[in-house]
């Protein structure tokens, strides 16, 4: 691996060319610390190591560097999206990060379906159904949800339309009037998806309009004396307007834009957003990065194109109040209006004025959020230097991980691995393994070398941890040990050690013991971590379990093997749908016959009405 010197980097900067592309730092071990784009890669590469001032983050991650490489691209688009994809796969020290889009919520409307639902799920999936956010939270989007709900009366159950209409009795929301009962056919298709004009005005934020078209139908219907129409229109409009009453009025009733602001220090960043729609702020979100964290003009500029492709509408006009220069500004533009599919959308930096003062209040916010994450990252960054004493590591453990061995006779046997990063959980590092190796019976202590030999296969993708905790006493650790000491790993490690309670009262190191009872910060942040990765272990076991479960009961069909079992259960979801379903629906399943959907309907409609495996296929499956 070359290890430049800054002199070397600077000469190796001044033979770029003045053509657009991506650069990717590197430090002295090889790895990649920051990715960046630029119209003009020697401009941009060779300000890096030139002798001008810079801004402490700036000048740290610059004296890291050792090397670096870069990639030529045709236009400045091209530049920034492969940036985006760099950073994503390498997730560079020095660089900010839009978390991936399945950790945000969205709110689907599935229009291709003839009677659409309004759900929340945590992706964008490539079909025919509308998108709108993502929120801001899952509280958020769930309130959404629940109003639209309410307000237009659709349906809430798990019944599919139109094919479970009439099959049962309508359930008591259609009784007190909060559904429209498409079970008992009490509205039609076309009916159904007339209030999905409003709905979609609604979830865009434009109330105005849903307000407009509500009394316009209100007035049709009185005028045609359909006085029960006119009045369901009434009361939409009324609980719409009681709810848009709670939002923060910040503009007038046309008014349609974004407000950027961004608090930074030492400690961190907090880049902050008001999303206002017809003069309300309808939603909020605040993006925080630890203080090491690069946050400049071209890497705000890759946030915001990352953040806007993901987002189902683009407002015309966006407020920044960041460090965010003018031809900067003018890409950004360009940019997002061609994601807006040809909209003009206008970005402005205000100086002075009410939209000044707007991008201040969201700078305030966003510095209010950013003290709460430096009172947390300190008490957490002091519960890991006592737990660090504790235990008598080298180092204070910004990387733990725990593992828990869950089982369900030897047939299912999984252990569960969490993450923490800085004393917070990292989803994204936890990982599942499913035990190969023990077959006979359950066995915990070959179950956990198994799954610690898989963990530290992976260590080139995956750092290993500081610290390493293990569900279990002495013995898991002098078992880990061993296997640690055959790979030449030096891992400190430490098995948690319950009470009669199965509460964790001490950690144990296979030679003594370390009480952590008198400790209460400590405990609480080892029992917080006791109960993650049982919970993490046993659900994904409890999984494995009724999946294996509900396969092989479908397997007792005749000619429904394993592969065809998955089908079915893919396609109807549950037992339950699968039983109603009739014998041509199950046939539209790819890779099932017309003899294997009239097996399976058998099945599920035996003539005498009395088969024991039905019953139990029925529980197993639920």
């Amino acid at each position: 691996m070359p290890n430049h010197s800054r002199e070397e980097l600077r000469k190796k900067a001044n033979d770029l060319p003045f053509s657009p592309g991506v650069y990717i730092m590197k430090n002295g071990d090889g790895r990649i610390i920051y990715v960046g784009k630029s119209k003009s890669l020697k401009n941009r590469v060779s300000q890096y190591f030139s002798d001008s001032p810079k801004e402490p983050k700036t000048r740290a991650m610059v004296d890291s560097v050792r090397d670096f490489e870069f990639m030529l691209t045709d236009t400045e688009t091209e530049a920034l999206t492969l940036e985006n994809k760099l950073i994503k796969l390498h997730k560079p020290k020095y660089n900010i990060l839009l978390k991936d889009g399945k950790n945000y919520p969205y709110i689907k409307v599935s229009m291709d379906e003839a009677f659409p639902r309004v759900t929340m799920v945590r992706s964008r999936g490539a079909d025919k159904a509308r998108y709108f956010g993502p929120y801001s939270s899952s509280f958020l989007a769930g309130r959404v949800i629940k109003t639209v709900n309410r307000v237009f009366k659709l349906p809430t159950c798990r019944r599919v339309f139109p094919r479970d209409i009439g099959k049962e009795r309508p359930c008591i929301y259609s009784q007190i009037g909060q559904c429209s009962a498409v079970c008992a056919g009490g509205i039609s298709a076309e009916e159904y998806r007339e209030g999905f004009r409003e709905i979609l005005y609604f979830l865009r934020g434009n109330f105005k309009e849903v307000k407009a078209s509500l009394e316009e139908k209100m007035r049709y219907a009185s005028e045609n004396l359909a006085f029960e129409a006119a009045a369901l229109y009434r009361d939409r409009i009324k609980s719409l307007s009681l709810l848009w009453e709670k939002q923060k009025i910040v503009g007038a009733p046309d008014d349609e834009y974004d407000v950027w602001g961004i608090y930074t220090s030492e400690l961190s960043t907090c880049l902050a957003v008001y999303y206002v729609r017809d003069g309300a702020v309808i939603d909020s979100d605040n993006f925080v990065f630890s203080g090491e964290k690069l946050v400049d003009g071209e890497s705000l500029v890759s946030f915001l194109a990352a953040l806007y492709e993901r987002r189902d509408y683009i407002p015309k006009t966006v407020y920044l109040g960041l460090p965010i220069e003018e031809d900067e500004i003018l890409f950004l533009r360009s940019h997002l209006s061609s994601l807006a599919e040809g909209r003009r959308i206008t970005l402005h930096k205000p100086l002075r004025g009410e939209y000044k003062k707007l991008c201040d209040m969201v700078t305030e916010n966003a510095r209010i959020h950013a003290s709460t994450y430096n009172k947390e990252a300190e008490r957490d960054n002091e519960i890991l230097i006592r737990l660090a004493q504790m235990l008598g590591l080298e180092v204070v453990p910004e990387r733990i991980e725990a593992i828990d061995i869950s089982n369900y006779g030897n047939d299912t046997i999984t252990a569960g691995l969490i993450a923490l990063e800085n004393g917070k959980f990292s989803k994204k590092n936890y990982r599942l393994y499913k035990i190969r190796s023990v077959t006979e019976k359950p066995d915990d202590y070959a179950s956990m070398r198994e799954a610690i030999d898989r963990r530290l296969s992976h260590e080139a993708e995956n750092p290993l941890p500081d610290l390493l905790l293990l569900d279990g006493g002495k013995t898991h650790v002098s078992v880990v040990k061993k296997l640690l000491l055959e790979r030449g790993v030096d891992m400190p490690v430490f098995g948690m050690v319950k009470d009669e309670f199965h509460k964790t009262r001490a950690l144990t190191d296979e030679e003594s013991e370390i009480s952590i009872a008198r400790e209460h910060s400590v405990f609480v942040f080892i029992y917080k971590i006791q109960e993650e990765v049982h919970r993490f272990a046993v659900k994904n076991m409890q999984k494995a379990k009724s999946k294996s479960l509900t396969h092989s009961s479908l397997e007792k069909i005749e000619g429904i093997g394993q592969k065809k079992a998955v089908k079915l259960l893919s396609h109807f979801k549950t037992i339950r749908s699968l039983s109603q379903a009739s014998e041509d629906e199950i046939a539209e399943v790819n890779g099932i016959s017309a003899r294997d959907a009239q097996r399976v309907y058998l099945f599920f409609h035996p003539k005498d009405n009395e088969s024991d495996s039905v019953t139990l296929l029925k529980t197993e499956g639920e």
